[in-house]
């Protein structure tokens, strides 16, 4: 059988024309391809665990004084160590009991946020600021600068943490200074190597040439080539000092080299309170969990920033 009948006989029994079956196929990549395009929206790419995290030290760092529901340095013998709320004895005008010398807890705890907020802004940005300034002038111009910057940079990187930290505050004493200080002299280095060994890269690129072909200055080169390229990788590093800033404080004031009564910090209160851990172990335990999550939360956004800068870099 021939003619237009037969094919029409084998079309029914054999299926779709291979040309129908290429338009299928060439169709559904088309579909998938729409789905993969849909604009992600902006509350999945917000770091909410980080956030979550680090908001009890931002709130109450910020707005502390006016959150307290008591004042942190009103003492009360008679209502030393009570338990939290929620446990026998408890009472909710105390949420989270009292301490030894019967003050609020809750609003001792709101009132140390302050001091762990100032140094962590403070004293990494101020490491930040020299570490930076020190790397690139050390990658940029190399030579006998670079040679004695990192000598610095050794001899800093050999001096244990602890013994500088109780070497600083021998020399100007207890307090606020003695914290800011010791995380400048910790942190600096740190900057200052990273960014060399970047600034060592880039001053052979070709616009550093002809930048200085160009007669750019040396100042000009820095600031307006050099340190726009290293930035972000300062920025990430920033956020990741921020845990280790709070843990020194936290240790400083353990050490009784912070902050000093009636002031409060965490690490004062962790202090304060582990001599009571068998008989009131919310003293140092709600403290200890403050600094667990604002330590955690900065970590994770500094993860989380390193991870958005590669792929944004990568795109």
């Amino acid at each position: 059988m021939v003619g237009p009948q037969a094919s029409e006989i084998r079309r029914d029994k054999v299926g779709p024309t291979m040309t129908e079956g290429v338009e299928e196929v060439a169709a559904a990549p088309i579909a998938v391809a729409d789905t993969l395009v849909r604009p992600v929206p902006w509350w999945a790419k917000v770091p909410w665990l980080p956030l979550i995290l680090l908001s009890p030290m931002l709130v109450f760092g910020l707005f502390g004084q006016w959150l307290m529901p008591h004042d942190p340095t009103l003492i009360d013998f008679t209502n030393t160590q009570r338990p939290p709320a929620w446990l026998a004895g408890g009472s909710w005008s105390y949420p989270l009991g009292t301490d030894n010398f019967g003050r609020d807890l809750l609003s001792t705890l709101i009132d140390g946020a302050y001091v762990p907020l100032i140094v962590a802004i403070v004293g990494v940005f101020g490491a930040a600021l020299i570490g930076i300034t020190l790397g690139m002038v050390a990658g940029y111009f190399g030579g006998w600068v670079d040679a004695l910057l990192m000598q610095l940079v050794d001899v800093k990187m050999s001096i244990p943490a602890t013994l500088l930290i109780i070497l600083i505050g021998s020399a100007i004493g207890a307090g606020l200074p003695t914290i800011l200080s010791a995380i400048v002299f910790l942190f600096w280095a740190s900057y200052a190597r990273v960014v060399r060994g970047q600034v060592l890269s880039l001053r052979e690129r070709g616009y550093i040439a002809l930048a200085r072909v160009a007669n750019c200055s040396n100042f000009w080169i820095l600031t307006r080539h050099i340190l726009p390229n290293v930035l972000s990788t300062c920025i990430v590093l920033v956020t990741l000092q921020f845990g280790g800033a709070i843990m020194i404080e936290a240790g400083i004031s353990f050490l009784g080299l912070g902050v000093q009564p009636p002031a409060s910090t965490w690490g004062l209160m962790v202090s304060g309170g582990r001599t009571y851990l068998g008989t009131a172990w919310w003293m140092p335990v709600f403290p200890g969990i403050a600094i667990t999550m604002t330590v955690m939360g900065a970590n994770l956004f500094g993860d989380w920033l390193r991870d958005t800068l590669q792929a944004q870099s990568k795109a």
